[in-house]
């Protein structure tokens, strides 16, 4: 496996949005990096769903008088909790990307390998757009 194929699945997920859109638009030739990019894709997901599903949740009790706003609060420690967990996945991920494995993270990563999202074939693509436009 080469180091740069190394380098842009850790940037994947180094760089959270940026780093997978990066390797998603711009280096989808490789397989390596494409894979990691999806797995760092699922870990973005899962931080963004877990405050909005506390959010939704401590809406909905805080119309419980006096219980709802305590739970509501006790509940943003799921949050943190869950926060926590996807720290060390999120370190998981970049240690198996510069390890050159394609192991799946833990919650996220069979889910992940489901999103239909391929390698880009093309080599160059402006050659043969070229020649077809020269007529």
């Amino acid at each position: 496996m080469s180091e740069q194929k190394r380098t842009l699945a850790f940037v994947a997920y180094l760089l959270g949005i940026l780093g997978w859109l990066y390797v998603l638009l711009y280096q989808r030739r490789s397989r390596f990096a494409v894979y990691h990019a999806k797995q760092s894709l699922g870990l973005t997901l899962l931080a963004v769903a877990a405050p909005a599903v506390w959010a939704v949740g401590a809406w909905l009790f805080s119309w419980i008088p006096l219980v709802g706003p305590l739970v509501a609060a006790t509940g943003f420690s799921l949050v943190i909790l869950a926060y926590v967990f996807l720290g060390v996945v999120w370190i998981t991920g970049m240690a198996n990307a510069l390890r050159a494995k394609t192991k799946p993270l833990p919650l996220v990563g069979k889910w992940m390998e489901q999103v239909p999202i391929e390698p880009s074939k093309r080599r160059n693509t402006a050659a043969s757009t070229g020649s077809a436009t020269d007529g």
